[in-house]
């Protein structure tokens, strides 16, 4: 188990605190899902409580452009409607108008207009912009240095309650380098429950979908290794299933078939450890749901060189197979990060999934991902709301930060975890 510097282990009385936070949840200028912000909550009224005033940040979106580098600056990935969400919880908070930006974004952040900010008593916090329109903030040379103290100079105190953010970004990691660094009350949280992932009560069974095999190829890896069972769904299963039956299915690319290749000569030496949903759901447009359109296949009528349209879905039916049932009844933990379906109109292997773990009344919950928690919110929001309030389920802030702690076999293999080790 990590042991962090914890928050409440600090005088915060008279000091300025910088926050990160996962608030990446604005598409398009509005917020989809709130439940990170929410998440966040408790350590930010904790910290206003203790009468620090309170300085926020957290990226939003992707405005960097990979291959230009140049940073797109518009409503679009703006902090201004998650101010205006806290605003709405009674948090006297503004954002920090910064307005001076160059093509590859904000070179530099002025204190002087940090520090002026709080003139005003009656504001509690103040939110930067988003991260990811400061020039230094995925940089890899010393623009990244440069952000870090520029940060470190507004505060006191860092705090990091972004465990959904693992990758070692600017304001993730350095200024913990030149001022005190704690986690806050979520990051302490989500910690604690990663010990059930990584060490779980058996049998454990895991669930894994997304668009690209080569990006999961170490946690499935891994997750081979530690589960008992693992169940695949999405592009990744699309591309298992092309690789192990020798079959074309549209959309999977040779990349994803070439990491999948790797992936199927390891399960050989897990024989009965891959769960396979029998019955997909294949579809003749990416566009909808259209009648005469799709059709449901079994996978074990598959034969080499057969060419399928996109398989956009596991058929419910699959989770009325008696192996499967079995399996996910006795199962002492679970851990889903999968969206199974092409949503929003391929939605029936997702309900089936979620409906049959929520069957077992004794086992853990452990559910991690945006997505993921979106799509269990939208399709089955009876059972959402229980499970929110049900102490065996557990809803990580971010799924990929999981599948990253289970490639390096513990939290402390997350930096930004690291560097608040106590």
């Amino acid at each position: 188990m990590c042991k962090l510097k914890k928050i409440q282990d600090v005088n915060l009385k008279g000091k300025t605190v910088l926050m990160r936070v996962d608030h990446n949840v604005v598409k398009k200028g509005k917020i989809i899902d709130p439940y990170r912000i929410d998440a966040s909550l408790p350590t930010i009224n904790y910290i206003i409580e203790q009468g620090a005033k309170l300085i926020l940040m957290s990226h939003v979106g992707r405005p960097k452009n990979k291959a230009t580098g140049e940073i797109e600056i518009s409503e679009k990935s703006s902090v201004i409607p998650i101010v205006e969400y806290l605003k709405g919880k009674g948090i006297r908070i503004n954002a920090l108008d910064i307005t001076a930006q160059g093509k590859y974004g904000i070179e530099h952040l002025d204190s002087e207009l940090v520090k002026n900010a709080f003139k005003d008593d009656k504001l509690q916090a103040i939110y930067l912009p988003n991260t990811r329109w400061f020039k230094g903030e995925e940089a890899k040379d010393e623009s990244k240095e440069i952000l870090g103290r520029e940060l470190a100079e507004i505060a006191d105190i860092f705090v990091n309650d972004a465990f959904g953010s693992w990758q070692p970004h600017a304001s993730t990691i350095m200024p913990a380098n030149y001022i005190p660094a704690y986690a806050g009350v979520l990051m302490q949280k989500e910690v604690h429950h990663l010990d059930s992932v990584l060490n779980p009560q058996k049998p454990f069974v895991a669930v894994v979908a997304g668009s690209k095999f080569d990006t999961k190829i170490q946690p499935l890896s891994a997750l081979l290794k530690r589960a008992d069972y693992l169940m695949l769904g999405g592009v990744i299963y699309n591309a298992f299933l092309s690789v192990k039956y020798g079959v074309q299915i549209a959309g999977v690319s040779e990349e994803d078939k070439l990491a999948a290749r790797d992936f199927v000569e390891l399960t050989s030496q897990y024989p009965g450890k891959i769960i396979e949903p029998r019955y997909i759901i294949e579809s003749d447009s990416l566009e909808g749901r259209f009648e005469g359109k799709y059709r449901t296949v079994d996978i074990k009528n598959l034969k080499e060189g057969d060419k399928l349209n996109y398989i956009l879905d596991i058929d419910k039916s699959s989770f009325q197979q008696d192996d499967i049932k079995d399996i996910f009844a006795k199962a002492g933990t679970f851990f889903v990060n999968a969206v199974m379906g092409f949503t929003p109109h391929f939605t029936e292997g997702t309900i089936a999934l979620d409906s049959l773990i929520a069957k077992n009344h004794k086992a853990k919950k452990l559910f991690g991902g945006g997505d993921t928690l979106q799509e269990f919110n939208t399709l089955l929001p009876e059972i959402y709301q229980q499970a929110l309030n049900d102490e065996l389920y557990y809803f990580f802030t971010g799924g990929g930060t999981i599948l990253k702690a289970i490639s390096e076999g513990s939290a402390w293999g997350l930096e930004p975890v690291r560097v608040l080790k106590a």
